[in-house]
């Protein structure tokens, strides 16, 4: 059981890293449109728009979820440290300092969210703490990388319907118990 937990901890860690350099390669590479000194978009609501990089940063903050679930917070700040150091030679320098300061802040509200909700309630724990986090990475992210908060609607959309997708599914396993979550 503990190694299986491990193996699981190790699989999240190693996502979760590649999510940070993945994302911000992504939203000046990758989208419907591309802004000159701006991020690459895609629509992810009729008549709104997001950098393209949304769904993997979604991803990002479930599965950092997962990484302090089954390794613990200091894992999950020293995966984002990883994450960054690899995201350097990708990206353009104020993208890596916004998405570097974006997935430690939104980490510290995630704490704040997630951690307590986790043990009574973890498909709304995910939910709520992906809110959350979206809010506080996008706020910080959209205004180091890009200087504007033009697409802050679409992206705590974008992220949301990732928590929300991910959240429903493990509702779903724990209530059937065919599949349980915590025990990884």
């Amino acid at each position: 059981m503990v190694n299986q937990q491990k193996t699981w901890g190790w699989f999240y860690l190693i996502c979760f890293i590649l999510t940070i350099p993945l994302s911000n390669w992504m939203v000046t590479n990758i989208g419907t449109h591309c802004y000159p000194n701006g991020p690459c978009v895609i629509p992810v609501w009729p008549g709104i728009e997001s950098p393209s990089a949304v769904l993997i940063a979604g991803l990002a903050l479930v599965l950092r979820d997962r990484v302090q679930d089954f390794l613990g917070v200091k894992s999950t700040l020293l995966a984002i440290l990883a994450g960054t150091v690899i995201s350097a030679g990708l990206s353009d320098p104020a993208v890596v300092l916004g998405s570097t300061c974006a997935f430690l802040f939104s980490e510290l509200a995630d704490l704040t969210v997630y951690t307590p909700l986790r043990q009574k309630n973890q498909a709304f724990a995910i939910i709520a703490s992906g809110f959350v986090g979206a809010i506080v990475d996008s706020m910080i992210f959209l205004q180091l990388a890009f200087g504007s908060l033009s697409f802050l609607e679409g992206q705590v959309i974008g992220k949301f319907w990732m928590s929300l997708l991910v959240g429903i599914l493990f509702f779903v396993m724990n209530k059937n118990k065919k599949y349980n979550v915590a025990s990884c």
